[in-house]
């Protein structure tokens, strides 16, 4: 036996729909492209702006090479990467099928 609460056949259909638009919304904005894309910008860009002027201490360390600056670069390029990867083929959105009246 299922007992009637109050909800039509239509408010579920509707509700359900809601619930897809709001799930699409949350993918687009959660993509893990758009995360690791902005966490590596803003660390390399600090990685970078550190590898501008090393000190002789951290360039003994690394037998002379600027490992700030190149490190930094790197996680720069990998970043921008993912933000245009995301921009080129942004998350398809989910088709919300709206119940007929």
């Amino acid at each position: 036996m299922s007992e009637h609460h109050g909800y039509s056949e239509h408010d579920v259909q509707r509700e359900v729909a809601e619930l897809q638009a709001k799930s699409a919304t949350a993918a687009r904005i959660f993509d893990l492209r758009r995360i690791i894309g902005g966490l590596f910008v803003l660390y390399g860009i600090i990685v970078t702006i550190a590898g501008i002027n090393p000190s002789d201490s951290s360039l003994d360390k690394s037998e002379g090479v600027n490992i700030n600056l190149w490190t930094g670069l790197g996680m720069l390029i990998l970043g921008i990467f993912f933000l245009v990867w995301l921009k080129l083929k942004p998350v398809a959105p989910v088709q919300v099928e709206t119940p007929e009246e």
